[in-house]
Order: structure tokens, then sequence, then C-alpha cells
């Protein structure tokens, strides 16, 4: 087993306060559906900067991330199909994190 790393980007927030709650219940059911894979939920991101050589630009637009336990790049990309992200039009960028 490999860790990889699920970085969710764009899609749209939920507008009311009861379309969040059901959206954050999505989210458990589809944590609950990669059981014992998950080995952080992880946390949605707040502001962001990218820095380079260069000097400092706004962060790419990432939501947050999620650390699975997966056999391959192919599983890891299979068990993030189901994610919530994908029905408001954002995507899950799937990497492995190598051992160092």
């Amino acid at each position: 087993m490999s860790k990889f790393v699920y970085v969710f980007t764009g899609g749209t927030m939920a507008p009311s306060p009861e379309e969040q709650e059901a959206v954050m219940q999505q989210w458990g059911d589809w944590f609950g559906t990669i059981g014992s894979a998950v080995l952080e939920q992880g946390n949605p991101f707040g502001a962001s900067a990218t820095v380079s050589a260069t000097g400092l630009t706004p962060g790419a637009p990432a939501g947050g991330y999620t650390i699975i336990d997966a056999d391959s790049l192919d599983d890891a990309t299979n068990k993030a199909k189901g994610c919530p992200v994908l029905t408001v039009g954002g995507t899950v960028e799937v990497y492995e994190a190598l051992s160092m």
C-alpha cells in the first residue's frame, strides 16, 4: 500500500446552510465508501499564495486535501470517482506521496 494525496479543486459552494449541510453529508457518505483507506480526512484550504524565484503570485484555486492508502495510482483514482466535488464542477488531483 502507498499513500496518496487528493487535492480538491474548483466547484461551487452550496448557497444555503441547508444545502451546505446536505453537501457535508455527501462528503461523510463518500468517506464511508472509502473506509479504512482514509488516513487523514484533511481540511479545506483558506487563502493561498505561490512563491517562485521571481516573486509571489496568488495561489492556485485548491479547496482542500485528503490522504488515503491505496494499492496503486489506478486504485486511488478509482476511489476518487465518487467524490462530491465532482458533482459541482470540481476535480480531484491525485498524487502519490513518495517515501523519502
